[in-house]
């Protein structure tokens, strides 16, 4: 039976797509996402960077990867949790401390994170609707038109 209290539901323009969240790997950035999508901040936000093979990312409140939430950004909890097909993780900065509320689903194998990103859960539900997302440009991954995220609710 799954645990609801950290059962993740993105509504997103493609369909629904449940993520299993891991607090055992990522305590803090488990909280964080909870007090986001509790707080409505992830309604409306777009998949701005979406590159095809690799990931589709999410959470920037001004939709071009340059914004977070109000909240401060939140210190690395790197596991060795592998980045595959599913993996949810956590966007961040160059500094390793620097992930605030933009994460990324991963299409496919990017074992080249590992350990330098932190890993908070993996899609359980929905894969199919991830793959339907739309693809950013070749290189950077700006979507134009990009699907987003209509509602983010706990289960």
């Amino acid at each position: 039976m799954a645990d609801t209290e950290n059962t993740l539901i993105l509504e997103t323009t493609q369909g629904p797509v449940t993520i299993e969240m891991r607090p055992d790997l990522a305590p803090g950035h488990v909280a964080r996402i909870k007090e986001l999508v509790r707080e409505g901040f992830y309604d409306g936000i777009v998949f701005h960077r979406v590159i095809d093979g690799f990931m589709a990312q999410t959470g920037c409140p001004h939709g071009t990867g340059t914004g977070g939430s109000d909240y401060p950004n939140l210190p690395a909890e790197f596991s060795a949790e592998p980045h595959v097909r599913g993996t949810a993780s956590m966007a961040r900065a160059q500094s390793p401390n620097s992930a605030n509320s933009q994460f990324f689903i991963c299409f496919g194998d990017a074992s080249f994170l590992d350990g330098q990103y932190t890993v908070w859960g993996r899609v359980t539900d929905g894969m199919d609707v991830v793959d339907k997302i739309k693809r950013g440009a070749p290189g950077s991954g700006t979507v134009n038109g990009p699907d987003k995220l209509i509602r983010a609710s706990i289960a």
